[in-house]
């Protein structure tokens, strides 16, 4: 009598992780569109955004829509420096939707996560972690897989967040200049892995 020898091999899923792709140049804002008044250029391969005359929000978002993605980047936090990270964005003059991984002076909840226009903060970072350097530069890596948000900031981890809400659109990539005047940040090696 033969016996029959059956092999079980387990079958995994992997998320495949694409190779970085630059969202930025060095040389100019092709790949992304500027919404609101406040100034979007270039200087010396960086980035900068800067407050202009009406002192009101101003993003620059990539053309481009993301749903799951390894993002990272380089800032440079300079006078006041209040800014921040979109993802899954979208906007209607100003008025944006999406989630913002927070790009601030030290003490001021970078790498925490906040909805405009909804929920408000969902998560905050405790202070005590908080590593931004103010007139130098940082990294941030912002990780979205599915409901699920991971932040970094300068090799940290800031915050890990599941969020519903967050799995069910994708959407733009976006920078963003805060209200009120007077800010200043520069950024650089803006690079995305999409999963």
């Amino acid at each position: 009598m033969k016996k029959l020898l059956i092999l079980l091999i387990p079958i995994f899923s992997f998320a495949q992780k694409s190779k970085p792709v630059s969202l930025f140049n060095g040389k100019d804002l092709s790949g992304w569109e500027i919404f609101g008044t406040e100034k979007w250029y270039v200087e010396k391969k960086n980035l900068v955004c800067e407050s202009g005359p009406d002192k009101g929000y101003g993003y620059l978002a990539t053309t481009q829509k993301f749903k799951d993605f390894e993002l990272t980047l380089m800032f440079k936090p300079l006078a006041n420096g209040n800014s921040g990270v979109f993802f899954h964005y979208d906007v209607v003059g100003t008025k944006v939707s999406g989630w913002q991984a927070e790009v601030a002076p030290p003490g001021s909840f970078s790498g925490g996560i906040y909805e405009s226009y909804k929920r408000g903060w969902l998560i905050k970072p405790p202070k005590e972690i908080d590593n931004v350097k103010m007139n130098e530069w940082n990294t941030m890596k912002i990780k979205v897989v599915g409901t699920e948000v991971t932040t970094w900031v300068n090799g940290k981890q800031m915050i890990y967040l599941n969020d519903p809400a967050i799995g069910e659109v994708d959407g733009k990539i976006a920078l963003q200049i805060h209200d009120g005047g007077g800010i200043r940040v520069e950024w650089k090696k803006i690079k995305i892995a999409k999963l």
